[in-house]
């Protein structure tokens, strides 16, 4: 769903930030936990009977980060460099 969704965004001249191996949860072998290269993710039920993890909402969180301190170099290079042609 993320990957199929990453074209519309594209369409529309927007960036997309993954989330990076920097977040070392997504290399844990030690329980079964959403989350990829592609953005933060949770595994549930449609009976909502399973919940985020914590190592889930530590991606989102670390992702969110992420996207946050990319934003502040845009904004804050913004005015270093002449608009593309």
């Amino acid at each position: 769903t993320i990957t199929s969704f990453h074209n519309t965004l594209l369409h529309q001249g927007m960036i997309i930030v993954g989330l990076p191996y920097a977040f070392a949860g997504l290399t844990r072998m030690d329980e079964v936990s959403g989350g990829s290269p592609y953005g933060a993710s949770t595994l549930a039920g449609g009976d909502g009977s399973r919940q985020p993890s914590e190592n889930e909402l530590a991606g989102a969180r670390f992702q969110g980060r992420h996207v946050a301190e990319i934003a502040a170099r845009l904004v804050h290079g913004a005015g270093e460099h002449a608009p593309a042609p």
